[in-house]
């Protein structure tokens, strides 16, 4: 980590039970956090900084880095988490679907990651994830996932695409391709027990296998470009 504390913005921060978990456990590893999300509330850790706003809105991406500049002075890391999934059968989906899902899964992660790019081409260091999903690589007729599939699919290009372009330039972008995570807000034993039965491991993943795999890629100074598959198996089959 070296003598100074890391920063990672996180977005997508506070939206459910996988995604508030998935702020505190960055914050547990010694980051201070820049926290987004549309309705995120103050916090009043000092190395905790919230920036409610939707990440579709330029000006929200404006304020992730001008606020988070201000405050920690740098940024190190970006998680770029927001995201939503409706699953619907092609046909079903409406316009609004479609804009819904276009304007944060892709149109989010460009306007916050071109700003935040920036400053870390700037310093000359910094680390870019990306939170997808092995849906891409392993369609479910159970799951109809054509938007998810397609603005996903497309942040895994776009985390190759950067990877390359930014290879010399002390800046690496990475993508962590999850799957169905437990919520323990569901106790319904039968339906744990079949969610379960999805991943070939045989069991569900914790939000833990998330930040295990994001500390393995910060930590993992020759890896860029690389699609790190937590899904207890299912991309490789069944």
């Amino acid at each position: 980590m070296g003598t100074e504390q890391k920063v990672a913005v996180i977005t997508g921060a506070s939206q459910g039970f996988r995604r508030r978990a998935l702020s505190r456990r960055i914050a547990t590893a010694n980051y201070r956090v820049i926290a987004n999300s549309r309705s995120i509330k103050p916090s009043k850790d000092p190395d905790v900084l919230t920036i409610a706003g939707d990440v579709a809105d330029p000006k929200t991406a404006d304020r992730i880095v001008e606020e988070g500049l201000a405050r920690f002075g740098r940024i190190d890391t970006l998680i770029n988490n927001a995201g939503i999934f409706i699953a619907k059968p092609l046909v079903d989906y409406t316009e609004d679907d479609y804009a819904s899902v276009m304007a944060i899964n892709l149109g989010g992660f460009f306007r916050v990651t071109k700003r935040v790019a920036a400053e870390m081409l700037k310093q000359g260091s910094g680390h870019i994830v990306q939170i997808t999903t092995s849906l891409i690589d392993h369609a479910n007729s159970n799951v109809p996932s054509v938007l998810a599939s397609m603005t996903k699919g497309g942040l895994n290009a776009a985390t190759k695409s950067l990877a390359i372009e930014y290879a010399k330039k002390g800046v690496r972008v990475n993508a962590v391709a999850s799957r169905r995570y437990e919520d323990r807000r569901c106790t319904l034993p039968r339906r744990m027990k079949f969610l379960a039965k999805l991943h070939p491991v045989g069991r569900m993943g914790e939000i833990q296998d998330i930040v295990d795999a994001i500390m393995f890629l910060e930590n993992a100074p020759f890896v860029t470009g690389e699609i790190l598959h937590v899904d207890g198996g299912q991309s490789a089959g069944h």
